[in-house]
């Protein structure tokens, strides 16, 4: 089974751009829609539960099951499954 952090794993160190251009949308309750869109130029590290987060010089765990979708541009690289009902 292919995981988030392999998921971005390949993108950063595979990709030409890295994690440059990448999106990663995450469940942030509060927001509005309750989600937020993370540039991947502000992942600082892709840790074995969790990636961390730069952004304006604050560091933010971000845990993988918060992880909605992934993309680049147009093109969906992974989403996460609907949940069954």
């Amino acid at each position: 089974m292919v995981t988030i952090r392999d998921i971005l794993n390949r993108e950063k160190w595979v990709s030409k751009a890295g994690l440059a251009g990448l999106e990663v949308e995450i469940l942030h309750r509060g927001a509005p829609g309750d989600t937020k869109v993370i540039r991947g130029e502000s992942v600082a590290d892709v840790a074995p539960r969790a990636m961390l987060v730069r952004e304006d010089g604050e560091d933010t765990v971000i845990p993988y099951h918060r992880v909605r979708i992934i993309r680049r541009g147009d093109t969906v690289i992974w989403r996460k499954a609907p949940k069954e009902k």
